[in-house]
């Protein structure tokens, strides 16, 4: 099978536009979460977010009108895709463009637009609704609007699986690769879920954070005071490439994606259990062909929630066994807030720069660890180390999950 690196990355979060901003914040553990500014919280239990910065334009990345008539979701990934090209240098023509798709998965899609086009329902009737509701509505249109804006026509595709749905992409299109369906694929997660009513929806399952009086302390994954998880938006893209074609065009490669893995709990629609996130890192192991002492850091679901994460850091220790005390697990999700559907899409990219760079992000936040929890979460600060192998957890509502490995690249 072909080998698939990371050539390019397109990130797009409260942290700031392009990655170039977004990992100087990582490093340096800068909280991403503020009281929300588009939209009014005055009736809502949370009024905080992380909300993409009042900075970015989408016009910067695609005409004006395309842009009023689609939904944020879609503009966030045509800006991550744009970034993720062009980090890449990867040049798509004619000749090459069948063989270059997109994977773009959305746990939510359009859901400003679904609301907006509703309430012209009620109040106007049927006639009035949009006739670019469906077209900005609908899951995979990020994955569209990006293969039209680019001349991508490759696979074109997306995965809609809650909080896995950006790793869910990024493995399934490095699968294509690996079979030679396509020498590129611009892959990950784009989302823009901070829209009233679903944060009620979140509010009333009390699956999210009410710390208003502290909306930077709110996201803190592993410790005994967490409230629940942090809402975020953007989008996070990789440009994922066979190996032997971006060598032959003298890319610069970030990290190799040597496996992925995939699992359903088989037991609650919202609460996790053990065996699901098991079979997964077991599944990622057996199909990187690496032993479970080889891994060096875990870039951790870590979402924040009560069940979440003493969930997950018992799936570890099975999986990892006495070699868990020595693992580096994080959780940058206490930065940039989690992103839904664009989660994994993000930490993959966040995962490609550590072992690019040699640095494990922290979890911030961490102040009183749950009794339990009881790993190395790589508290408040960031730990140079040349990593070697690292892992990403991303699990979803259904109890649907996936976990990417990935590789220092070595020729």
């Amino acid at each position: 099978m072909n080998r698939v690196v990371i050539t390019g990355i397109g990130m797009l979060s409260s942290l700031g536009v392009g990655h170039e901003e977004v990992w100087p914040k990582i490093k340096d553990g800068i909280s991403g979460v503020d009281f929300l500014k588009k939209v009014d919280a005055s009736d809502l239990k949370t009024k905080f977010g992380a909300e993409v910065p009042e900075s970015f334009n989408p016009e910067d990345f695609m005409d004006a009108k395309e842009a009023r008539r689609s939904d944020a979701f879609i503009r966030f990934a045509v800006a991550a895709a744009s970034l993720a090209i062009k980090d890449s240098g990867i040049e798509i023509s004619d000749k090459n463009s069948h063989l270059i798709g997109s994977y773009i998965g959305s746990g939510i899609g359009g859901i400003q637009t679904f609301v907006d086009n509703t309430l012209v329902y009620n109040d106007k009737g049927p006639s009035r609704v949009s006739p670019f509701f469906v077209p900005s509505m609908v899951p995979n249109m990020a994955a569209g609007y990006v293969s039209i804006f680019n001349n991508l026509k490759g696979p074109n595709c997306a995965a809609c699986t809650a909080c896995a749905a950006g790793a869910h992409s990024i493995g399934y299109a490095a699968m294509m690769i690996e079979r030679g369906d396509a020498v590129a694929m611009v892959a990950g997660g784009a989302e823009a879920p901070l829209v009233h009513v679903a944060i009620s929806g979140f509010n009333v399952m009390r699956a999210i954070s009410t710390r208003n009086e502290n909306p930077s302390a709110a996201s803190r994954p592993f410790d005994k005071d967490r409230d629940g998880f942090v809402m975020g938006e953007g989008s996070g893209l990789v440009l994922l490439e066979d190996l032997e074609h971006a060598k032959k065009r003298g890319a610069k490669i970030y990290a190799e994606l040597i496996g992925s893995g995939m699992s359903g709990d088989a037991h609650h629609i919202t609460s996790p259990n053990i065996d699901g996130p098991v079979i997964c890192m077991e599944s990622a192991l057996k199909n990187s062909k690496i032993n479970y002492d080889d891994v060096d850091y875990i870039n951790a679901h870590g979402t924040s929630t009560q069940q979440n994460d003493i969930n997950e850091t018992n799936a570890i220790k099975k999986v990892f066994n006495s070699h868990s005390t020595d693992l580096l697990v994080s959780s940058t999700k206490s930065i940039t807030g989690h992103l839904l559907g664009a989660a994994g899409g993000l930490e993959a990219g966040i995962t490609a720069l550590s072992l690019h760079e040699g640095i494990v992000p922290p979890t911030i936040n961490l102040d009183n660890p749950q009794e339990g929890c009881d790993l190395n979460y790589v508290p408040h600060n960031t730990i140079n180390k040349d990593i070697k192998i690292a892992v990403s957890n991303s699990f979803g509502f259904g109890g649907t999950n996936c976990t990417l490995i990935f590789k220092k690249f070595e020729d």
